[in-house]
């Protein structure tokens, strides 16, 4: 025998492993529905060979058409861009920022915190000669949409003869409706003879105590009556009334007041006996209604006003199922017929001594139930032989009709979506009533926010920043001369003092192991040797700054420092903004020494720890900058710890990355390879320089790329003597009321998005400027908002 303490904990443990896998399904089945949820979520990404290509207006109409109209509507997804799961997107917003550039973006960079920190994607715009809206409204969708619409329209248009013609239909159309589409309006109820409040000979009839207006969400009651034939004509002998689910809440015998002639057994089921101990006069009925029926009740009868009248009750909400039902001539269906054929239900049998207003009242409310549900079209079809006797047949066109339009704002509507423009007044090639015209940002945004639950594809057009740049075309080439030689003066560093004999080649044989260097200028003075040094990108210059500041060279220390002047005041500053910039966390840029620089007198320490020698630099753009085009190789990982982790490996002594032999740039393997302990390593660009060789530096970006691609114009500007240094770095008056007014702008944005609803694409465009003076270019942001993530 086993002993108890045995036997105890063999049933615990027995018990523990019986319920082990049922809580093991149920977390499976839990994970599986989050996980469902998570993959189920739309987002954008864009290829990484793609995130330098600029946007034109023509790429961007293709995502919107994706997003809008989708696969289902014959829509293909955009060449430069994925959009996941847009059948789960909700809505399309794009916001217009009149007269801004990227130039300006990245001028007020700090400035515009929501713009750089909630959007994922940011890519340069191509400034088109076209009005924005109404280049995205009047843009052409393409054939495969055309096509989709074209077959539905012609399956539209080839609506059957007795369709068109059928009373129903011309009544109630062939939408799918709410309740309140069928109640019956006051002139209906006049006109059929219900009891109406105040008109005549309805005095003394009892009032419910109804709002003035019900909803599609009002709640539904059965209501049916039996009555006898008195002196007074017909008066009521029973009452019925169930709620919307059936359920019976009055079933009532009524006494009437005035002698009884016949007691219409045959209809009513009523007989003497039944009625002799009954007390309840319509009154006491009418107390019972009353207090049953809340204010918002919709009253659903079959002929109800035979049934309101012998009540003696005023209702202004009914549905009256004779009347949903229409028949031509103003002839009426019976009840027993609609239950039979819509209802597949026998009521009113001849085995049945008389009508039970219980099971009328019933069947009444399922016939508008099912009415509204199924929608007039549906009805008609589905019925049309077995209660109104006519087949549907197909008429065939006789007159050619013309094509649908396959303009944007057309189709969209053709759809059943909302297309909404909400800006200043302007020459929007959509319909008028499409249009919200308002004279500022404010009432702009004010109007937007009442009504974005709603809105399935709107067009904001904020235009605060236009009233800032009415300054003259030469004025506005300043503003980006100015911006320009800022972003130069960025990649610019002072060292020294060199020993004697230090000459150019020799300092630039020192500094572009931090990055391409575009010039140097020697600074002697009378008892020292200076340099100036610009680099080609701002990486360069803060690698010279961490790495070689404190290097010794010949003996002598050498200092690296930022020239102080205003365009480096907040650098600081920008650096920590772009470390956080949703486009650069997971950048890390590597460098190789070419074989004849000696690493051991140069790298003394690589983000604060000491590298062995022969070790290469890195520096990962999150920490420091951001990634720009020709500087260091780019690879972008998940680890977004990768970068520490690396510094780390070269501390403790390991040399991942080996002297390469000459004329070697860095292979992908050995990218790989090194940086695959640290992270996955999702893809590497390495791109060619101009005479077809591999560059030893490499990344993405807008501004430095960009600042790259102008400085260019700044030498030419230069030579050419139409600005002078001074000129372009002298502080402007109108700074700080610009810095006013895009720190309004942003916070305007911010309160858009947040008010759009989740799974809502957001698109937010800088046009940028184009003009004989010159050629701006802008910005596009894209981002799905999921605001449960």
């Amino acid at each position: 025998m086993i002993p108890p303490t045995l036997s105890c904990s063999s049933r615990k443990r027995k018990e523990n492993t019986s319920t082990k896998p049922q809580e093991s399904k149920k977390m499976k089945r839990k994970m599986t529905d989050a996980d469902r949820v998570v993959h189920h979520i739309p987002r954008i990404s864009v290829p990484f060979s793609n995130l330098q290509q600029q946007v034109t207006l023509d790429m961007l109409t293709e995502l919107l058409h994706f997003a809008a109209l989708g696969k289902i509507n014959g829509a293909k997804q955009p060449s430069w861009c994925h959009l996941h799961h847009q059948k789960n997107i909700q809505g399309v917003n794009i916001v217009v920022l009149n007269s801004l550039s990227q130039c300006l973006f990245y001028q007020h960079f700090l400035t515009l915190q929501h713009l750089r920190t909630n959007y994922n994607t940011r890519l340069t715009f191509t400034p088109s000669a076209t009005d924005l809206p109404s280049g995205i409204f009047s843009s052409k969708v393409p054939e495969s949409v055309s096509s989709c619409f074209a077959q539905r329209d012609q399956e539209s248009n080839q609506l059957r003869d007795v369709m068109r013609l059928h009373p129903i239909i011309r009544k109630f159309g062939t939408e799918v409706k709410g309740l309140t589409a069928y109640t019956l309006p006051q002139e209906e109820m006049i006109k059929k003879h219900f009891p109406v409040r105040g008109m005549p000979g309805f005095e003394d009839f009892v009032s419910t105590e109804s709002a003035d207006c019900v909803t599609d969400n009002s709640p539904l009651y059965g209501l049916d009556c039996e009555m006898c034939l008195t002196e007074q004509g017909n008066e009521l002998a029973r009452v019925s009334l169930v709620d919307s689910s059936g359920k019976c809440l009055l079933d009532d015998l009524v006494r009437p007041p005035n002698r009884i002639l016949n007691y219409l057994t045959r209809f009513s089921g009523i007989t003497a006996a039944m009625l002799q101990p009954v007390t309840t006069i319509v009154k006491d009925v009418q107390v019972k209604l009353l207090r049953l029926l809340p204010r918002d009740a919709v009253l659903v009868g079959h002929s109800l006003e035979n049934d309101l009248r012998a009540l003696k009750l005023i209702h202004p909400h009914v549905i009256d199922t004779s009347l949903l039902y229409k028949k031509e001539f103003g002839q009426r269906f019976k009840l027993k017929v609609l239950a039979e054929t819509v209802l597949g239900r026998q009521i009113q049998t001849e085995e049945q001594n008389g009508h039970d207003p219980m099971e009328d009242a019933s069947a009444a409310l399922e016939l508008a139930q099912y009415f509204i549900k199924a929608g007039p079209r549906k009805v008609v079809e589905c019925h049309i032989n077995e209660l109104w006797g006519e087949s549907l047949t197909v008429s065939t066109p006789t007159d050619v009709q013309p094509a649908p339009s396959s303009r944007f704002a057309d189709v969209l509507q053709r759809s059943g979506q909302s297309v909404t423009f909400i800006g200043k007044r302007a020459d929007i090639t959509i319909n008028p009533s499409n249009q919200q015209w308002h004279s500022s940002d404010k009432e702009v945004l004010a109007s937007f926010r009442r009504q974005s639950a709603w809105l399935s594809f709107s067009l904001v057009q904020f235009s605060s920043i236009s009233k800032h740049m009415k300054n003259s075309s030469l004025q506005q080439e300043h503003h980006h001369q100015r911006l320009r030689a800022h972003l130069r003066q960025m990649c610019v560093v002072f060292a020294g003092p060199f020993p004697s004999g230090f000459g150019e080649r020799e300092v630039k044989r020192l500094f572009r192991c931090c990055g391409a260097v575009r010039c140097i200028r020697m600074l002697p003075t009378s008892h020292r040797m200076h340099a100036e040094i610009e680099f080609r990108l701002l990486e360069g210059a803060v690698l010279a700054v961490q790495t070689l500041s404190g290097h010794i060279v010949h003996g002598q220390h050498i200092r690296v420092q930022r020239p102080v002047n205003e365009s480096t005041l907040d650098l600081d500053l920008t650096l920590d903004a772009l470390k956080e910039d949703p486009l650069n966390v997971n950048h890390v840029h590597v460098m190789r020494l070419k074989p004849n620089v000696n690493p051991s007198h140069i790298l003394p320490h690589t983000n604060g720890h000491m590298p062995v020698p022969n070790a290469p630099g890195s520096h990962r753009t999150g920490n420091d900058t951001k990634p720009g085009e020709n500087g260091t190789t780019t690879i972008d990982a998940y680890n977004s710890k990768m970068a520490a982790s690396f510094n780390e490996t070269l501390m403790n002594g390991y040399n991942p990355l080996p002297q390469a032999p000459p004329a070697c740039a860095l292979s992908e393997n050995e990218l790989n390879k090194v940086f695959g302990h640290f992270g996955v390593v999702e893809r590497i660009l390495r791109p060619s320089k101009p005479n077809g060789r591999r560059a030893r530096h490499a990344s993405i970006s807008h501004l430095w790329s960009w600042a790259q691609e102008t400085t260019t114009e700044m030498e030419e500007v230069a030579v050419e003597g139409r600005f002078s240094s001074n000129t372009i770095t002298e502080n402007n008056p109108l700074d700080g009321k610009m810095e006013r007014v895009m720190k309004k702008l942003d916070d305007r944005l911010r309160k858009l998005f947040k008010s759009l609803p989740d799974r809502t694409l957001s698109v937010v465009v800088l046009p940028g400027q184009s003009s004989l003076n010159g050629h701006y270019p802008g910005l596009c942001f894209l981002e799905v908002k999921n605001g449960f993530l």
